[in-house]
């Protein structure tokens, strides 16, 4: 393993109330002003862009979670720089981010959903692009204290296939989809993490 004390590093942090910082007030609020602003505008492909990537981060949140309880180490941790530690891989900071990044990057896409660019559908090309951004961008951030690729084969690639390329298709194709199957989707997802959370956080105090 690569850091394997980050791990008893992140547990010390873990939804722990000492490290707290203000900004995160200010977080949130610029997080809730950014839907409430397109909630006004009646945006809601947008909104639903940002909901449905949000779901898939907190379900491979937990995913990551219960990997750590079962194997000992999780695939990624967060050991410091966080004001508060939701889960071992995800700060509040992180979590807020991914909040609205389906929503924000959903500004880029072409108003035709069957536009092809460069021979390839619009929407799977910005999931790939997009994807790839964040991928790359973790390499930055493993070479801070702030954030770890626990496993040693574990990088910027399997988390660009298993981790950013979902949640931008999932932002993306939901983007389009007609407001039922939206709401299933988001809804479907919201319950899935929430019994996870109450269950393995909550009741079982696994992750």
């Amino acid at each position: 393993m690569n850091n394997p004390e980050a791990t008893a590093q992140a547990l010390s942090l873990l939804r722990s109330g000492d490290p707290f910082q203000w900004y995160v007030i200010t977080l949130l609020a610029l997080t809730v002003y950014v839907y409430n602003n397109e909630f006004s505008k009646k945006n809601r492909k947008g909104i639903a862009a940002g909901l449905s990537l949000y779901m898939v981060h907190w379900f491979v949140e937990i995913v990551n979670a219960l990997i750590q309880y079962f194997s000992g180490h999780a695939l990624w941790t967060v050991p410091s720089g966080t004001a508060f530690l939701i889960l071992i891989g995800v700060g509040v900071e992180i979590s807020l981010m991914f909040s609205i990044a389906g929503l924000v990057f959903s500004k880029l896409l072409p108003e035709d959903p069957r536009l092809k660019l460069f021979g390839i559908n619009n929407r799977l090309l910005f999931a790939i692009g997009c994807a790839a951004f964040y991928s790359i961008f973790e390499i930055f951030l493993v070479k801070t204290p702030t954030f770890v690729w626990v496993w040693p084969w574990w990088g910027s690639f399997p988390v660009f296939i298993t981790v950013y390329i979902p949640f931008f298709l999932a932002a993306f194709y939901a983007y389009d989809w007609p407001a039922k199957t939206q709401q299933l989707f988001i809804g479907t997802l919201f319950i899935i993490n929430a019994l996870g959370l109450v269950l393995f956080a909550g009741i079982l105090g696994w992750i």
